[in-house]
């Protein structure tokens, strides 16, 4: 019993200590010139997490059609993720911190962009893994929800990014349907175009490890965004 609260109290601490970077980061990047810049473990690792994902090309800037079919300066493809386990591997790390701050039985990825994810999140938080099918198989059990699993289990939604947060409410709509409990989402970056409050209105809390304007931030700070481009994202986002 003292080990499993210590434990708890150590994913406590660790989730604690994610938040307070990913605050530290966003003030840090706003200070004014010639503040003093030190770093700590948690900060670095964001960086390092951010610069990670450009040199993949997960974060690419251009002019990009989206989905909706909206113009977009900035694409974010977290599919890649799969391609470097490294850097999927740091991401996870960063999934897990904000989820132990989380009350939940289990996790559930998002079909299918998130599964992967999930998975390597599934790992690192030492959490089970289900996810809801997008269509109920023609065979075999005929399962709309893989992996193991009781009614009222609390389940945290892992979601690669979020914009609206359209896929993020259906697949609640779905756990839920089934008797799940959903109540929080865990996300690597958020849009910030709207998605947390529409999750709000569904009755779920959404974290994010990083925003897009953090991770305009640190690209600039960096050297590997110029401001015209940055200031171009930024007016897409309406922060101009």
């Amino acid at each position: 019993a003292s080990r499993s609260i210590a434990n708890a109290m150590d994913h406590r601490t660790a989730a604690r200590e994610t938040r307070d970077a990913i605050n530290a980061v966003r003030t840090r990047l706003t200070a004014a010139p010639g503040a003093p810049a030190v770093a700590s473990a948690q900060e670095n690792a964001l960086r390092n997490l951010v610069l990670a994902l450009a040199d993949l090309g997960a974060v690419r800037f251009g002019n990009f059609t989206l989905a909706s079919g909206i113009q977009s300066p900035i694409y974010v493809d977290l599919r890649l993720l799969v391609s470097r386990p490294a850097v999927l591997a740091k991401a996870a790390e960063a999934y897990a911190a904000l989820l132990a701050g989380v009350p939940c039985d289990r996790i559930a990825g998002v079909p299918y962009a998130a599964l992967p994810i999930g998975t390597a999140v599934a790992l690192a938080a030492d959490k089970p893994l289900i996810y809801p099918r997008k269509e109920v198989k023609g065979h075999g059990l005929g399962k709309l929800i893989e992996g193991a699993w009781q009614p009222g289990d609390r389940v945290a939604i892992i979601e690669d990014l979020i914009t609206s947060g359209g896929s993020t409410v259906k697949t609640a709509e779905t756990l839920r349907a089934a008797g799940l409990v959903v109540e929080h989402a865990i996300v690597l970056i958020d849009r910030e175009q709207g998605g947390p409050a529409n999750l709000a209105q569904a009755g779920i809390s959404a974290h994010a490890v990083l925003k897009l304007t953090t991770i305009l931030d640190i690209l600039s700070a960096a050297g590997k965004l110029d401001d015209a481009k940055r200031q171009e994202v930024l007016a897409f986002l309406g922060r101009a």
